[in-house]
């Protein structure tokens, strides 16, 4: 028998599942953008450089966002966020095909869609879960739902591929436009707030416990002086550079390797594919090994898999092998990044801290979007953007090793 305000196993799953189902959604809209880069300018000629300005601002939106939305989660309860969220993303992306210049597509794919996106995204749906969760599947239950938005990209890239080719770019924004209007329906299983955490023997609670009377601002600014919280920014600041680069870029990638486009998008579904197996794998791991170690080989390896891509012939399974070793890392540190965030601060304000950890991963984003334009307008090709790749993941691993993984205490400071 469960706990009296314990979640039944039955009840849990079902959250589980919505929230992996919502972010499916929400993460394939977002991680298939890049292959309308080359319709949109061909449609529009905007430019490469125009197009990547506004899908970088879209990145910067989409973390911005999430821990504004993720506040409000955690006052008002997650379900009318992620209700808004889905129709703002509907609404941004099925006005996409209608505008024609930098600054409709700044409004509707840089911040309407993008914005909408993060109402539905990680910090929101960890948040929720974690907060109702006994705390000895909360690490599952994250990697769980990562693997939902790994499975997302895995579906979107092959299917608006498919309608790209076959009935152009126009017909498969409108596409996903009305498919992600499915998170509404998916968010009903969140209307309740979250209840009261269970009282839990101290040996069985990993994580901070909640501060008595603390509130949220008392609670930003403790994290905001804790160096292993500002270590994380700094390393989630590299994944988002990492990412968004390759949303963005990859397909233009491998068009400048003259292969066909279809190369590119299987290439994203493979990321996505394998990268189910490795939000799962990081979800178990980070409850048996130190998480802070987890992230720095995470860092390191993406390093190595980039260094060995330049060094190997552009082929198209050149290509799907980077994708698929590159795929097992892609989100895998999402769940050792909220689960660290947990150790350090607890459930209360997961949503908020968790979402400010992922705006530093969407500053990294914009940069990595947009100076790949740029370096592609100067150069002609992305090599300079490979070796600033490498060095980034690099100083990644690095900066992840100092984090400790100990609640934080609240300081005479605060609680004077």
């Amino acid at each position: 028998m469960p706990a009296q305000g314990a979640m039944t196993p039955r009840a849990a799953w079902m959250l589980i599942l919505a929230a992996s189902a919502i972010l499916m959604i929400t993460m394939g809209a977002r991680l298939t953008t890049g292959l309308f880069l080359s319709p949109i300018n061909t449609a529009t000629g905007m430019g490469v450089a125009s197009i990547s300005f506004a899908m970088a601002v879209g990145q910067l939106v989409w973390g911005a966002s999430q821990p504004v939305f993720g506040a409000i989660a955690d006052k008002l309860g997650a379900a009318r966020v992620i209700v808004i969220g889905g129709l703002m993303l509907a609404a941004g992306t099925a006005a996409t095909p209608f505008v024609d210049s930098e600054w409709g597509l700044l409004l509707t794919m840089g911040i309407l869609s993008a914005a909408g996106a993060g109402a539905g995204s990680f910090s929101i749906l960890i948040g929720v879960t974690a907060q109702r969760l006994p705390p000895e599947r909360r690490a599952f239950a994250s990697g769980f739902i990562n693997a939902g938005g790994s499975f997302g990209q895995f579906v979107f890239a092959p299917l608006m591929g498919a309608i790209i080719a076959s009935a152009g770019w126009v017909a498969a924004m409108l596409a996903m436009a009305a498919s992600t209007l499915l998170t509404i329906p998916l968010a009903l299983g969140m209307r309740n707030k979250p209840a009261q955490p269970v009282a839990v023997p101290a040996a069985a609670a990993p994580a901070a416990p909640v501060q008595p009377g603390m509130t949220l601002t008392e609670q930003l600014r403790q994290a905001m002086r804790d160096r292993s919280y500002l270590c994380l920014h700094l390393g989630f600041f590299t994944c988002g550079f990492h990412i968004a680069f390759l949303v963005t870029h990859l397909p233009q990638e491998v068009a400048l390797c003259g292969l066909p486009a279809g190369v590119s998008a299987t290439a994203l579904a493979l990321i996505g594919l394998f990268n189910i197996g490795g939000s799962l794998a990081a979800g178990a791991l980070a409850s048996r090994y130190r998480m802070k170690s987890l992230l720095a080989v995470i860092y390191a390896s993406r390093a190595v898999m980039v260094v060995l891509y330049l060094l190997a012939p552009k082929t198209a399974l050149s290509f799907y092998l980077f994708a698929g070793a590159l795929g097992f890392t892609w989100l895998a540190t999402v769940p050792p990044t909220a689960g660290l965030v947990g150790k350090l601060f607890g459930m209360r304000y997961l949503a908020t801290l968790f979402g400010l950890t992922l705006l530093s991963h969407q500053i990294g984003g914009f940069f990595g979007a947009w100076l790949g334009g740029l370096s592609f307008v100067r150069f002609g090709d992305y090599t300079w953007m490979w070796y600033a790749d490498i060095l980034l993941a690099l100083a990644a691993a690095l900066v992840n090793l100092p984090i400790r993984e100990a609640p934080v205490a609240r300081t005479a400071a605060l609680e004077a």
